[in-house]
């Protein structure tokens, strides 16, 4: 799905290196590659564009083109990540050395089904409402785990409706390995889930006897519990070949999450469309 395994990874992957990773040049300084500049002393900022191949809505086996703008930087001490269609605020300071913990507010907009439906079916069971979550980001990151400059991240978002439309919430732990392969050149492997209430699973998930009589699809009643679990993995390539001095760094994300429980079950996956989501997305940032 079209969801923080996806999404996140792409704001992520597109600091070709963290603050810490590169940067950090361990005993006797740091290593000759590393030029005198780093964009990331002090107050530094991220911006670029993507494009993204997934499913139309979440189970479908359609698949659309979709954007994928990123913001990300940090500004006064306080971090700023880009989150699927919306921001994360990290509020606690990074350290060079030792364990770094996340903490602060989380929003994001979700369209699911609320425009962009590609199946003829779907669709005559009506567009849902956009659903704006807020919540709370939090995470602990810990570098040098295979090298000396790598990192093992463990993060877990919460956010709960405020827009009135499926007024559940949703809750997305995930786990990311990140290591430089040299002073441009990045790979980071990730491992999501993603858990749904009863609220949210019987929006997205349920076929109301209004909707199976416009659709034709049979009657169903959803509960929620653990919604799905994906990988992915993505490359990211500073274009001129060293990752703290700026400039424009390219990303590529390959993913692939399956849909479990009665996110599975559900008509519209089970009959419409598929347990078994794709992703691919490249994407440019600059950074300055």
């Amino acid at each position: 799905m079209k969801s923080a395994i996806l999404a996140s990874a792409f704001a992520c992957a597109i600091a070709v290196t963290p603050t810490g990773a590169l940067a950090q040049g361990g005993e006797g300084g740091p290593p000759p590659y590393i030029a005198a500049e780093n964009v990331f002393d002090g107050d530094w900022l991220r911006v670029g564009v993507g494009a993204g191949i997934g499913p139309s809505y979440d189970g479908s086996d359609d698949y659309a083109v979709f954007p994928a703008p990123i913001i990300q930087g940090s500004l006064g001490g306080v971090d700023i990540n880009t989150r699927p269609a919306g921001l994360a605020l990290d509020f606690i300071p990074d350290s060079r050395e030792g364990p770094n913990f996340a903490l602060g507010p989380t929003f994001r907009l979700r369209s699911d089904r609320a425009d962009n439906i590609k199946d003829d079916v779907v669709k005559l069971a009506g567009e849902l409402d956009r659903a704006f979550e807020i919540g709370i980001a939090a995470g602990i990151s810990l570098p040098g785990t295979l090298n000396p400059r790598d990192s093992l991240s463990f993060n877990v978002d919460a956010r709960w409706d405020v827009a009135g439309a499926h007024e559940g919430m949703v809750i997305e732990p995930n786990v990311t390995y990140f290591t430089p392969l040299d002073r441009g050149t990045a790979l980071s492997l990730s491992l999501g889930a993603e858990f749904v209430d009863d609220d949210y699973a019987g929006y997205y998930y349920s076929v109301s006897p209004a909707q199976s009589l416009a659709s034709g699809l049979p009657e169903y009643t959803a509960d929620g519990g653990l919604n799905s679990l994906g990988a992915n993995m993505l490359l990211a390539v500073d274009l001129d070949g060293n990752a703290i001095n700026g400039g424009l760094a390219i990303v590529v994300i390959g993913g692939y999450s399956r849909l479990l429980g009665d996110a599975k079950r559900t008509p519209y996956t089970s009959i419409r469309g598929s347990a078994d989501q794709f992703f691919g997305a490249v994407g440019i940032g600059y950074t300055f």
